[in-house]
C-alpha cells in the first residue's frame, strides 16, 4: 500500500507547503505519539513515554522543534530536546536515553528552505512501513488533547554532544590514535559542525574544520559531501593527508586522499570491507543498492565476497543486512552502514572505519581506493511537475534499446526520486562516452513524456 506522507527517509518538503508546516508537524507530533508509544509495553505503570527530538542547522528547526513538542506533549509524550544534532546521534541517543522513539528535524543533503522530519524507533532503527501506515492514519483523526495532569513536559539534553562524540570515538579501536594524520573535516554548515572536530581533534589528528559555522541558511551551501570542491580545495591547500565531508544531517560521508580525488560511497565501502576480510572480521557479505556501481559488485566477486543489492535508500541496506545477519552496506550517496559499531548509518563512524583501514594496511588512503576503479556511471535528475508512468511505451522503449546496446557490460536504471519531483536516469559502463549519450537520450525521452 503507498504511502499518503512519508517518502524514502520520513517526511521532507519546502517550509511552508502543504507538510513543512507549523500546524501539520503539531499534528504529525500528536499522531507519532499515540502511535510509537503504543508499541512498547514495556514502560512502568503510569509513567509517561518519551520521545527524543534533534534537528540540523536550519532556521525552520525552530519553529518545527515547538511544533513537535506541542503534539507530543498534547498526546501526553515527554520530550527530550538535543538541540543541533546528527541523525545517527539522535538514533544512538535514543537507546542510550530509552526512548520510546526518536525524531530528526532535516532534510538532509537539501537548501535549507526544505525540511522534514525523520523517525526512529526505540532501538535507533528507522520506522518499518507498518508503522509509517499507522501514523499516517492517525493523521487523519482528531486531534484530542490529553487532560492536564497527563500532559507530557519537555527538558533538554546538555550533554547530548558529549556523549555522541564519546560513543563515535568508542567505534575506533582503543590501541589505534589518529597521530601524524592531517585531515580536513567539511562539517557543510550542519548538525556535526560540533561533534566531528573534537571526535577526530580527540583522537589524535591534527584537523582543519571547514563548513562549520552555521547561520540557519548556509546549510549544504557549496561545502558538504554534496559540494565535495571545496573539501578538494583545502585538503590541497592545507597539504593534508586526507578530508572528509559529511552533509547537513551528518549520515553521508565523501572522503578525498591527499591529492584532492574524491572516493565516493562504493569506494568507501570497498575500502572497509576489503580490510575487514583481511583481518578476518568481515561477517557475510556486503549490500549495497541498486545505484552501486557494477565494479564494486565484480570486485567483490573476484574477493569471494557475497554481495546483494537492495532498493534505494538507506532503511532497505539496513533490511536487506538483517534479512542476511550480514553488518556492512551502503550506498554510493555515503550512506555507509557498520551495524556491528551503530544501529544507522553515520558519516563520522564510517569515516574512522576508513581510518582504520588506513592506518591497519600501513598504505595512504589513495592507494586504498586505487583497488577499485569504478566504471563510468551517468546520472541525471530529470525534475517533473506530475507523476511520471515509467512503464510508458516511450520510456520502455529508450530502455531496452540502451539496454542492447550495452549487452552485458553495463546497467540502465530508473527510478522515481523519494524526496523530490524527480525522475532519476541512471546508466553506467565500461565506455563513458556511450554511457553519456545514452543516459541523455533516455533523460530527453522522460522529459517529453513529462512535459
Amino acid at each position: 500500500m503507498s504511502k499518503k506522507y512519508f517518502g524514502t527517509d520520513g517526511i521532507r518538503g519546502r517550509v511552508g507547503d502543504a507538510l513543512i508546516t507549523p500546524e501539520f508537524v503539531m499534528r504529525l507530533g500528536y499522531a507519532a505519539g499515540r502511535v510509537l508509544t503504543s508499541i512498547d509495553s514495556h514502560l512502568a505503570k503510569g509513567a509517561h513515554p518519551a520521545v527524543l527530538i534533534g534537528k540540523d542547522t536550519r532556521i525552520s528547526g525552530y519553529m518545527l522543534e515547538a511544533a513537535l513538542e506541542a503534539g507530543l506533549s498534547a498526546a501526553g509524550v515527554d520530550v527530550l530536546l538535543t538541540g543541533p544534532m546528527p541523525t545517527p546521534g539522535v538514533a544512538y541517543l535514543t537507546r542510550a536515553l530509552r526512548a520510546q522513539a526518536g525524531i530528526v528535524i532535516s532534510a538532509s543533503h537539501n537548501p535549507y528552505y526544505d525540511n522534514g522530519i525523520k523517525f526512529f524507533s526505540s532501538l535507533g532503527t528507522k520506522l518499518p512501513d507498518d508503522v509509517e501506515h499507522a501514523i499516517e492514519a492517525a493523521l487523519d483523526e482528531p486531534m484530542q488533547v490529553m487532560e492536564s495532569a497527563k500532559l507530557g513536559k519537555a527538558r533538554r539534553i546538555d550533554d547530548a554532544a558529549g556523549r555522541y562524540v564519546e560513543f563515535c570515538k568508542s567505534t575506533f579501536p582503543n590501541h589505534l590514535d589518529l597521530r601524524g594524520l592531517k585531515i580536513v573535516l567539511d562539517c557543510a554548515h550542519g548538525a556535526t559542525y560540533h561533534v566531528a572536530p573534537p571526535v577526530f581533534h580527540e583522537l589524535g589528528a591534527e584537523i582543519v574544520v571547514i563548513g562549520n559555522h552555521p547561520d540557519g541558511l548556509n546549510i549544504n551551501e557549496q561545502v558538504g559531501s554534496t559540494h565535495p570542491q571545496a573539501l578538494q580545495n583545502a585538503v590541497v591547500e592545507h597539504q593534508a593527508d586526507l578530508g572528509v565531508a559529511f552533509d547537513g544531517d551528518g549520515d553521508r560521508v565523501m572522503m578525498v586522499d591527499h591529492s584532492g580525488r574524491l572516493l565516493d560511497g562504493d569506494q568507501l565501502l570497498y575500502i572497509i570491507a576489503a580490510a575487514r576480510q583481511q583481518a578476518g572480521a568481515l561477517q557475510g557479505g556486503v549490500v549495497g543498492t541498486l545505484m552501486t556501481n557494477l565494479a564494486l559488485e565484480h570486485k567483490l566477486a573476484a574477493m569471494s565476497i557475497p554481495f546483494a543489492r537492495a532498493k534505494v535508500g538507506d532503511r532497505y541496506v539496513l533490511e536487506l543486512l538483517n534479512q542476511n545477519n550480514w553488518q556492512l552496506g551502503g550506498e554510493n550517496s555515503g550512506h555507509i552502514l557498520t551495524l556491528d559499531k551503530h544501529s544507522s548509518g553515520d558519516g563520522i563512524i564510517a569515516a574512522l572505519q576508513v581510518l582504520h583501514a588506513v592506518i591497519q594496511s600501513g598504505k595512504t588512503l589513495s592507494e586504498l581506493g586505487a583497488d577499485l576503479t569504478l566504471y563510468p556511471q551517468v546520472l541525471i535528475n530529470v525534475t517533473t511537475k506530475q507523476k511520471v508512468d515509467l512503464n510508458n511505451s516511450l520510456i520502455k522503449a529508450a530502455v531496452q534499446q540502451a539496454e542492447a546496446e550495452l549487452k552485458d557490460s553495463g546497467r540502465v536504471l530508473l527510478r522515481a526520486s523519494g524526496t523530490e519531483p524527480k525522475i532519476r536516469v541512471m546508466v553506467e559502463g565500461e565506455n563513458q562516452s556511450q554511457v553519456s549519450t545514452l543516459a541523455q537520450s533516455i533523460a530527453d525521452v522522460v522529459q517529453r513524456v513529462a512535459a
